[in-house]
């Protein structure tokens, strides 16, 4: 029962606000309020109250922040936390929000000038164990370690771990009642407590340990046998004693505890609502939204928090955990407990789903078990090659000697077939984080996933360009949850481990969290689509493109190694001539790779003049700085540029592809990303295939090596001017919608409008020209970065821009009334309805507001050319098998498509494919200026585009 005024107090939390505040501000994406306001920190604070009030046992809590100014440590030693870093600028104005918070949330906070928030938690712990009350310290900061004793404890709110003797031994080497000694002994760098010169906490410890005291210690330092130890133990006595008066809390702080109003209860809705309102949390409004109606934000009956597992070391099958200690997971090992779950998936309607792998790529990796989730503290992990896979090759292969020691499980093949017309059940809903991943998966053992929706896909619809997507920092953002991390439980560096050599107790409360996380995410924003009307983004854009992609990636392209291989053997050639060249020009050998040498050559040695420098003061040797230096008639910094150039196309393509074809297919098999790039554009990656470089000659010889399969040709279909389309439109710039009507070439006719150049004595220079204003004033270009881009002055730069603005108003119209829109909502939006988040445009500093704002410029543009390209991806598969056509989909990079195409079927197929990407945007959007799509057919890639 919740506590009041009349009733005695039993179990009292003690909240150490600003480390909560702290720990939220660094594990928390940057999200801002509409007017700019920064409030991710705040957000994390909310979402860590609202856990404790719902997972602890206690009855009273009060929350402590440290009062701004210094304290009585500080006329003790005026240097202590002088070294402190200066508070971020973000974080700033969100200390306020945080006591807005705690009164909000209805409970009591508590600040003391003179004074640490530690002190008062000291002075508090020690009244109520006078009066019988038992506490918990909330908060994992080691100063506070001193305080455990019986009656008082800690609770690491992220880890949701208790700490108590044993864990303070395990951190310090000795019991709570000894932890001021050693931190006297070993100082402490972050505030500034000196300590002893060469005694850190593990010396510290033993000494302790021996000695029994500081003081007792300090007395005796003259027995020391180490003596550089025994020097600075007498020479640094009095710093020790110092220190110890520093790092030691008081409880006797001058604190009036109002004990009745520390008693739990209810928040006042309105009030609460009102502060969630003014900070637009509106994803935790939501989820609170039917607790605070029924009013059981903090219940009547509760068990102390626990980190949601099981103990899974029976091999009966399932082991699930009892209600009251968390989320019951469950340890799933023969099959009728798998048809149970099975068939209350199908009850359900809805089930989470994940797997977990070997690696991380799904056409190799090997699956090693499966998790589901069917509401929330209810999940499930089904094991499936635990222990059963050799690892002495990179290929993992079944290994019949290690199947005798593998624990209890159900054979793959009679698993896949339980839950086959499950995950195919068209009835039945299948949500998953970043659920392509496990499709691929399960489509390797012959599984299709669908129906499904995805919790990444539903984030970033909802808040694409505001932060990250991935499960831990939606956890922490919508849940105020801390999700077990997988350096956890399979190590880091070389002793990592892969999945299937997991543990089954960890790897159950890993993977069941997964899928239970999901679930819980997928109940949080799912029903935001609709109320912030990005329904139709969701279910008619993202998620319909998901089989489409993973279809994609499971054709894979067919790469010729011999190619590769030939140009990997000449770039060797060519960059080693380079590197003789660069020797002579530098006149003596050095690390060509080294910013620091190439520096020390160029400018101290040559006496060329420096550009920009480095953070560090150094002076930049990046790739603009070398260009300029080229263009001046500096050999060396050329021919840098070039073994730079050629040393990148090696490493990253012609040496790195030959690894990644993969052994089976003879393809390599990209991944395609939808929720990376802010604009709603696709990213590829494992390998990167988008940035393969094409204004090189060395660059377009690469694609060569994309071949199509015998008897096919491939076929590129390609946006032409896509962007420079959608401005004209979006701008509502007549004279450049007329000319794309008409077909004329629009590079020419903006030469001519803005040079004042007749169309017939138009020269190649100044069109160039002409297409670097177009394409740089969509992206948002300044003057000196078109001087750069033209290698002409910045003023006659400024003077081209200012004549494009004249000419063509409506683009500087569109231009300001965007960054004016995307300062008062935050986002912009495209066509489609797509909302991109511009965090940075209120900004205080100058650069990364400009940033923003450039960004905000262009996002409405690029992003409708993207959503375009994904309406026509969604539609041709149908398309081409409705027309009896067997083309597949390979490639997408950018405004480009590209297909493998039987000979027989390419001239009928590339009709189709040019006239689906025509009209992908009907009957949603009519362009007021036509898309065109160019075709080119070839044996491979570059003779195709």
């Amino acid at each position: 029962m919740s506590a009041d005024s009349s009733t005695p107090i039993k179990h009292l939390y003690l909240v150490d606000g600003y480390g909560y505040l702290f720990r939220a501000f660094f594990a928390m994406p940057s999200i801002t309020r509409k007017d700019g306001t920064p409030t991710g920190a705040a957000y994390g604070f909310c979402n860590m109250l609202v856990k404790l009030l719902r997972e602890s046992d206690a009855d009273a809590m009060l929350v402590t922040f440290d009062a701004s100014g210094p304290t009585f440590r500080n006329e003790i030693y005026p240097k202590y936390k002088a070294n402190r870093d200066e508070t971020p600028e973000d974080l700033i104005p969100q200390f306020p929000m945080v006591r807005e918070a705690a009164a909000a949330f209805g409970l009591q906070s508590l600040e003391l000038t003179g004074y640490e928030a530690d002190d008062i938690i000291a002075t508090v712990a020690r009244q109520a164990v006078e009066r019988g009350i038992q506490v918990t310290v909330v908060s994992s900061d080691k100063d506070l370690m001193q305080l455990v004793r019986p009656g008082v404890s800690m609770l690491d709110p992220m880890k949701n771990r208790p700490i108590g003797p044993d864990e303070v031994l395990e951190k310090f080497g000795v019991s709570p009642d000894k932890v001021v000694d050693v931190q006297s002994l070993a100082g402490d760098s972050t505030d500034n407590v000196p300590g002893v010169p060469g005694i850190g906490i593990k010396t510290a410890a033993q000494l302790i340990g021996e000695y029994g005291s500081l003081e007792a210690l300090l007395e005796r330092a003259a027995e020391i046998k180490q003596p550089k130890r025994r020097e600075n133990l007498i020479a640094f006595a009095e710093q020790a004693r110092i220190s110890r008066r520093l790092v030691e809390l008081t409880d006797a702080a001058p604190v009036e505890v109002e004990w009745g109003r520390l008693a739990l209860h209810e928040p006042d809705p309105e009030t609460l609502r009102a502060f969630l309102d003014k900070y637009e949390f509106r994803s935790l409004k939501a989820r609170l939204a039917e607790q605070l109606e029924a009013g059981d934000l903090v219940p009547d009956e509760r068990e102390p928090a626990k980190v949601g597992a099981v103990e899974a070391s029976r091999e009966d099958g399932a082991v699930p955990s009892p209600e009251s200690s968390g989320p019951s997971y469950e340890l799933v090992c023969d099959l009728e407990s798998l048809d149970r779950w099975v068939a209350e998936a199908r009850e359900a309607g809805l089930v989470a789903v994940d797997t977990e792998t070997t690696g991380l790529d799904p056409m190799r990796d090997l699956m090693v078990g499966i998790s589901l989730a069917i509401r929330p503290g209810r999940a499930c992990y089904i094991p499936l090659r635990h222990g059963l896979l050799q690892h002495e090759s990179d290929q993992l292969q079944l290994g019949e000697e290690t199947q005798q020691a593998a624990p209890k499980q159900i054979a793959v093949a009679d698993a896949i077939a339980r839950l086959k017309p499950l995950l195919e059940a068209p009835s039945v809903l299948k949500v998953g984080q970043n659920i392509k991943f496990d499709m691929l998966v399960f489509a390797r053992e012959g599984v299709w996933l669908h129906p499904i929706d995805d919790t990444m896909l539903l984030s970033y619809v909802l808040e694409g360009g505001a932060h990250g997507h991935g499960m831990d920092e939606l956890a922490n953002l919508h849940l105020g949850h801390t999700t077990i991390k997988f350096d956890e439980v399979t190590k880091q560096g070389r002793q990592r481990i892969t999945f299937d050599q997991v543990p089954l107790d960890k790897a159950l409360d890993y993977a069941a969290e997964d899928a239970e996380v999901t679930l819980r995410l997928h109940q949080a924003l799912k029903p935001r689509l609709r109320v912030e009307r990005l329904a139709t983004v969701y279910e008619t854009l993202d998620r319909p493109l998901v089989p489409v992609l993973a279809e994609m990636e499971r054709c894979g392209i067919k790469v010729d190694r011999d190619i590769l291989r030939r140009f990997s053997n000449d770039f060797a050639q060519r960059i080693e001539a380079l590197e003789e060249q660069i020797y002579i020009l530098a006149g003596k050998r050095f690390t060509i790779g080294s910013p620091k040498q190439l520096g020390e050559i160029l400018f101290d040695e040559m006496g060329l003049e420096t550009g920009r420098k480095t953070k560090g003061g150094a002076p930049g040797t990046g790739a603009e700085i070398l260009q300029g230096l080229a263009n001046q008639g500096h050999d060396l910094p050329a021919r840098v540029l070039d073994w730079r150039q050629l040393s990148k196309l090696k490493s990253t393509y012609t040496d790195a592809l030959q690894n990644q074809i993969h052994p089976e297919t003879g393809r390599v098999h990209t991944t395609f990303s939808q929720a990376v790039a802010s604009t709603g554009r696709l990213s590829s990656n494992d390998p990167n295939l988008q940035n393969i470089p094409i204004r090189t000659e060395e660059g377009r010889k690469i694609r060569t090596a994309f071949i199509a399969e015998k008897g096919c040709k491939l076929l590129s279909v390609d946006y032409s001017q896509i962007e420079l389309r959608l401005t004209a439109h979006i701008a509502e710039v007549e004279s450049l919608r007329q000319a794309f009507a008409e077909g004329q070439d629009i590079h020419a006719i903006t030469a001519s409008q803005v040079f004042g150049v007749p169309l017939a004595e138009m020269t190649p220079e100044v069109r160039r020209q002409a297409k670097a204003i177009n394409f740089g004033i969509i992206y948002g270009i300044s003057p000196f970065g078109l001087a750069q881009n033209l290698g002409i002055a910045q003023a006659d730069a400024k003077a081209y821009i200012e004549a494009y603005f004249e000419r063509y108003p409506g683009i500087r119209d569109y231009m300001e009334s965007t960054k004016a829109l995307a300062r008062e909502q935050g986002y912009v939006t495209t066509l489609f309805g797509r909302r991109i988040h511009v965090p940075g445009i209120k900004d205080g500093n100058p650069a990364r507001r400009n940033f923003s704002e450039r960004a905000a410029i262009n996002a409405p543009i690029q992003g409708t050319a993207a959503d375009i390209i994904k309406r026509a991806m969604i539609r041709l598969p149908d398309a081409l098998k409705e027309a009896g056509l067997g083309a597949r989909m390979l490639l997408q990079v950018h405004d480009e498509l590209l297909f493998e195409v039987a000979e027989a079927e390419m001239e009928e197929t590339a009709a189709l494919v040019k006239q689906v990407m025509e009209q992908a945007p009907q009957p949603a959007v009519t362009l007021d200026v036509p898309l065109v799509a160019d075709v080119g057919i070839g044996d491979d890639w570059a003779a195709a585009h």
